[in-house]
């Protein structure tokens, strides 16, 4: 299993809009993508960061949505509320338990 960590501030007043954008937009259409096996947002509404943490069944499938252009739209739609550009990482998830 493979992890997208996009770590990123948001602008004073948008956390709720940015939270709602997440979760109503951006999952759903996330749970479309082949080999999407869930994600996190993580928030500290005291310092304006955001953590999202998206996992992927294979490295592949996890590439392939930036490759497609996906992922871009999905940064797209919670652009407006960023006080900065969001750093993007990716991981290979070495222990995972539900």
């Amino acid at each position: 299993m493979h992890a997208r960590v996009m770590t990123g501030l948001i602008q004073p007043g948008k956390m709720d809009e940015m939270i709602r954008i997440y979760r109503d937009s951006i999952m759903p259409i996330a749970k479309e993508q082949k080999g999407f096996k869930g994600g996190i947002l993580l928030t500290d509404s005291t310092t304006n960061k955001i953590i999202s943490i998206s996992l992927w069944e294979t490295e592949a499938d996890m590439k392939a949505g930036a490759a497609s252009g996906y992922l871009q739209q999905q940064i797209g739609k919670v652009a407006p509320t960023l006080a900065a550009p969001s750093v993007r990482e990716a991981y290979e998830v070495s222990v995972y338990e539900e």
